[in-house]
């Protein structure tokens, strides 16, 4: 079977969040099962670009608007990645350092999805599927179906339209609509979405099947979507939550390049110890207290804006020493409430405003806990790579977390779940794995044990996507 993803973005070409990682890893564990499959992204400026070798498989031509514009496909030569990686250069639109955050986004995503429909429809053959992710490939699915110049050749290819995080739509005025590629009339209505161009919603009318990254997170989309609770139950005989999974082969403390001490399940122990020495060092704190740390956006669908208080409450008033190290980049009101911390907790908190991946893998290795308290989380990942290196999560229970992490207070439990993003609770699960930490030291070495073996591959997800692909021939 041939896959071809579109997506905005794909690691390690491009991240800007969990997207990335799913797309550079789903493909990858396709091919090992025997399949073909291909992604095609935007040319963004990204330091991958350089540094690898590419080859021109295709030039082609379409409007945007009254806008002429010519545009490039480029492979990538080695097939390092595992899979095939496409990159498609429209000058003066895609060819920019940031994945998103530009006034004409709109216009950049739909020449982007025009240059793809139009290549793949120059194909001598056709891909048995067309695997969107978000509201950025969002017109995908219905430009195959109803664009003019597409709809003879590419109407029968089976499209799959994944929903990473419904929270971002894509939608803009109808009066933009001559910037779309020609469809029919009759069929604009599928566009529509509370009186505008809504490209998440055209994606869940138009695809042939619909997906979430988790199934908790499609329960949640029926009640919470940001406008669009009512279109997913319309939807839903032809929705499923599939679990995403994470890439082993770089998720890995026994063999990461980013660091310095390696270990396994059975040298975990010595091996987390030896990087929170590290991370300690860095940063100027104990590295006998029990340290958490906080890794991702500073939005407030992450609840970053709560981690002042909770943090100051934390070490205020818990009569034992405890650490943060909080790494991230965002709302700058956040950033700058954060930073403020430094001065009056230095010793106890750690504040790193940008983000390293490197350092980001040194916190996974190196803490004893994750604290993840978002309102929302269709996933979530952060996690799945704390319990793949021995960190033991904290988080709220919503979406994908509570599908990944179940409370050590229930049998088989191994992380710590609160139910709602209040500081009070966040404080209160803090309080409870600090507890752990300095009354059941031995608890918390068993847990780390356990949760290190949890399996949250890709082959699992893999499998329930060739299910979904299967069902559509």
């Amino acid at each position: 079977m041939e896959i071809v993803h579109v997506a905005a973005e794909c690691f390690p070409m491009a991240k800007a969040g969990g997207l990335a990682d799913v797309v550079g890893a789903l493909p990858k564990y396709q091919v090992l099962q025997g399949h073909i499959a291909k992604v095609v992204v935007p040319m963004h400026r990204t330091e991958f670009l350089y540094q690898q070798q590419w080859e021109l498989v295709h030039e082609g031509s379409q409007y945007l608007g009254p806008q002429f514009f010519h545009y490039s496909v480029i492979k990538e030569k080695s097939n390092g990645l595992g899979f095939d990686l496409y990159l498609v250069d429209i000058n003066g639109l895609l060819d920019r350092e940031k994945i998103y955050g530009y006034p004409d986004d709109t216009e950049r995503f739909i020449a982007f999805q025009n240059a793809v429909c139009d290549w793949i429809n120059s194909w001598k053959h056709l891909p048995d599927i067309i695997h969107c992710h978000d509201h950025h490939t969002g017109l995908v699915p219905f430009l195959l179906l109803h664009g003019i110049d597409f709809k003879e050749r590419l109407a029968k290819i089976p499209s799959v339209f994944t929903v990473h995080n419904a929270q971002y739509n894509g939608a803009f005025s109808w009066e933009q609509k001559y910037l779309l590629p020609a469809c029919s009339l009759q069929y604009w209505s599928l566009l529509d979405w509370h009186h505008q161009i809504n490209p998440l919603a055209a994606a869940l009318k138009t695809a042939w099947k619909i997906t979430t990254v988790s199934p908790g997170y499609l329960q949640e989309l029926r009640s919470s979507a940001a406008g669009l609770e009512q279109l997913f139950e319309n939807e839903k005989e032809k929705s499923i939550g599939i679990l995403n999974g994470i890439d082993t082969s770089i998720w890995d403390p026994g063999h990461d390049p980013y660091l310095l001490f390696h270990y396994t399940v059975s040298t975990a122990k010595t091996g987390k110890r030896q990087n929170k020495e590290e991370l300690c060092r860095r940063f100027g704190l104990e590295v006998d207290r029990p340290l958490f740390c906080f890794i991702g956006r500073m939005v407030h669908e992450k609840a970053a804006d709560l981690l002042p208080v909770a943090i100051a409450q934390a070490v205020a008033t818990h009569p034992q020493k405890i650490s943060f190290i909080v790494l991230g980049t965002g709302e700058k009101s956040i950033e700058e409430q954060l930073d403020l911390l430094s001065g009056p907790l230095q010793g106890s908190v750690g504040i790193h405003i940008g983000y390293q991946e490197a350092l980001s893998h040194l916190l996974y290795a190196g803490a004893d806990f994750l604290l993840m308290p978002s309102r929302v989380e269709p996933c979530g990942l952060n996690q799945l790579y704390a319990l793949r290196f021995g960190t033991i999560p904290l988080v709220r229970a919503v979406g994908g977390l509570k599908d990944t992490v179940r409370d050590m207070g229930d049998p088989g439990g191994f992380g710590i779940r609160f139910e709602q993003p209040h500081v009070t609770d966040i404080v209160h699960a803090i309080d409870r794995a600090v507890s752990l930490y300095y009354q059941q030291p031995a608890h918390v070495d068993s847990f780390r044990q356990l949760v290190m073996q949890i399996d949250h591959s890709w082959h699992s997800a893999a499998n329930e996507y060739l299910q979904v692909y299967k069902s559509l021939k």
